[in-house]
C-alpha cells in the first residue's frame, strides 16, 4: 500500500503549531573535551588515563567572526534545551521552505500572480 500524503497546508499547520512552541534558542555548536597536560607524571598520562576537563565551550558566528565561550557544566545543564531549540527551529524553517517550493512548483501560475 502506497504511503498516504498530508496535503501541504495540513503540514504548515502542524509545522506553525510547532514554531510556536519554541522558547529561546541559542545558535552554535557545544564541544565537551578531556585533555592530556604535558606533564609526563600527571594521572592524565596512567593507564587508565584520568584525563582533564571536561573543558565545555559554545561556538557561535557574531557578525562573521567565530566566538568562543566557557560554559560551567551548570550552564551547559541549564541551556541545553535552548541549543535544542534552535535545531529544531532550524529544522522547521528547512521544511517550511521545502513545502514552500513544492506548492510553487505545483501551483506556479496562483504564486505568481500580483495582488493589485
Amino acid at each position: 500500500m502506497a504511503p498516504r500524503h498530508r496535503p501541504p497546508e495540513a503540514r504548515l499547520s502542524e509545522l506553525k503549531a510547532q514554531l510556536a512552541q519554541i522558547d529561546y534558542a541559542l545558535p552554535g555548536t557545544v564541544n565537551i573535551a578531556m585533555n592530556r597536560c604535558g606533564k609526563p607524571n600527571c594521572a592524565c598520562h596512567a593507564d587508565p588515563p584520568k584525563l582533564h576537563g571536561p573543558y565545555i565551550t559554545w561556538t557561535r558566528k557574531i557578525s562573521g567572526k567565530t566566538v568562543t565561550r566557557r560554559l560551567s557544566a551548570e550552564q551547559l545543564e541549564r541551556y541545553q534545551p535552548w541549543f535544542d531549540n534552535d535545531r529544531r527551529l532550524r529544522a522547521i524553517i528547512k521544511e517550511i521552505e521545502s513545502l514552500s517550493l513544492k506548492a510553487l512548483e505545483t501551483e506556479p501560475e496562483q504564486h505568481n500572480q500580483r495582488a493589485d
